[in-house]
């Protein structure tokens, strides 16, 4: 057996005990409260174990499951404290960490997609991965430029080469695979988190994300657009074939270090400049930066947002629907019934559906709390708040939300804003998110 299979076995053998360990802990429950203990205390334990086996296997993984560990890992705010803060080091770890490729296998990817004189095209090459993305790793290397400087030394300049773990779409097909199979466990570290449609949404976008051709075409784009910006840095892409992307190098202090250390006052403009990029990213470049997790953002020592990783995004060509900042704009102004004829015919509620109009401004409002204001600080008690708000089952907002639908026109959008959210909260960033609503998404009309 070869080393990828037999690593491939390991990955599934891991992801399938994750229900039978879920399995026993809910028995571990049942068995307590024979015993007389409070729904409340079972359902927390039954929690804690559950995230605690789940994040320790995804952590270990690359593929599928380290790319949904990802996407998960931006959600961590709205889990309550006493289950998020033992993991909240690990899935940082996880946004920018993986087991590394071994040289060898590095330099036959490199032979394979830059052709076997592969050296010559660098000056040095840094043989230790600098960082790993979810389906592949970064080395830092110097670039040969043309022509030679004073001392006779070739030009050069720093590059950071990303590299595909070979294999890779066949390890994100079987993952999510199995990932599919898991909803149970995530409904019982948050009961309203549904991860099926995250996980479609993920499975439909490997093929573009595995191509880094595609990548580095969507990179450049995103670079003319904000092209000498004075608070948004995108690297030049400087060579690609469909597995290697050669870009510059970005340095600069990593969101999650910003997350964990970072001042009050980092920590806000950090906030502020993602807010900005991922507003005004339609509107400039006609395309939505789609994977808002901290491991791809750096803060310059200028001051400027670095952004890495171009592998997950949107094609907005019209920009960001009107009728998202129209409706948004509505609700704030408290017209009820403007607010559902809205909604219905962007299809989140059906044509024929009834429905309380004030029960909907009721829904709406809370979300929009933080473009009410002028300034607003995200907080993770904030965004536990909403999570528990929409989740519970007896809450009348619950009820009123199964008579809403996400149309699939929606469904990319509205996962970018909850990741860029939850990213936000870990920030805990202040910022004056309604000012840049109003100059950037369309139909939002300044709110007197």
């Amino acid at each position: 057996m070869t080393d990828i299979p037999r690593r491939a076995v390991s990955r599934t053998a891991k992801l399938a005990a994750l229900p039978l360990g879920f399995a026993g802990r809910t028995v571990l429950g049942m068995g307590k409260r024979v015993t007389g203990l409070a729904s409340d205390v079972i359902s927390a334990e039954i929690q804690q174990r559950t995230a605690e086996q789940l994040f320790s296997v995804l952590g270990q993984l690359k593929g599928g499951a380290m790319k949904f560990g990802q996407a998960l890992s931006v959600f961590e705010a709205a889990l309550p404290e006493e289950i998020a803060a033992p993991y909240r080091q690990a899935l940082t770890k996880l946004q920018e960490a993986a087991p590394p490729l071994p040289a060898a296998s590095v330099h036959k990817v490199l032979a394979e997609q830059l052709g076997p004189d592969w050296r010559d095209l660098f000056v040095e090459f840094n043989d230790t991965p600098a960082a790993a993305a979810s389906i592949g790793q970064v080395h830092r290397a110097r670039w040969r430029e043309p022509g030679f400087d004073e001392t006779g030394a070739p030009n050069s300049r720093d590059v950071a080469v990303k590299i595909q773990y070979p294999g890779a779409g066949d390890a994100l097909l079987a993952d999510l695979k199995q990932l599919s199979r898991l909803g149970g466990m995530f409904r019982a570290i948050q009961p309203g988190l549904d991860v099926k449609p995250l996980l479609t949404e993920l499975r439909e976008r490997i093929t573009e994300e595995l191509d880094y051709e595609l990548e580095a075409e969507s990179q450049r784009a995103f670079a003319a657009a904000y092209a000498d910006d004075p608070e948004i840095y995108i690297p030049e892409v400087v060579n690609s074939a469909p597995r290697v992307l050669v870009t510059e190098w970005v340095t600069g202090t990593p969101l999650a270090d910003i997350i964990r250390e970072g001042t009050e006052e980092e920590r806000d403009e950090a906030g502020r400049l993602m807010a900005t990029l991922h507003l005004s990213a339609p509107q400039r470049a006609g395309l939505l930066h789609a994977d808002p997790h901290p491991g791809n953002f750096r803060l310059l020592p200028d001051g400027r947002l670095g952004v890495i990783d171009f592998g997950a995004v949107a094609r907005m060509p019209e920009g960001t629907p009107e009728p998202i900042g129209r409706i948004a704009a509505t609700a704030l102004r408290g017209d009820a019934d403007e607010v559902v004829a809205g909604l219905r015919s962007e299809g989140f509620i059906g044509s024929a559906e009834e429905i309380d109009a004030e029960g909907v401004l009721d829904f709406i409002r809370p979300m929009l709390e933080p473009i009410a204001a002028d300034g607003f600080r995200f907080t993770r008690a904030w965004l536990r708040a909403e999570a528990g708000r929409l989740a519970s089952p007896r809450s009348p907002t619950y009820q009123l939300s199964r008579q809403l639908n996400l149309p699939p026109s929606y469904l990319l959008i509205h996962r970018v804003t909850l990741g860029s959210i939850g990213v936000l909260c870990q920030l805990e960033a202040k910022a004056p998110y309604r000012s840049i609503l109003e100059r950037w998404l369309p139909g939002f009309a300044p709110v007197a």
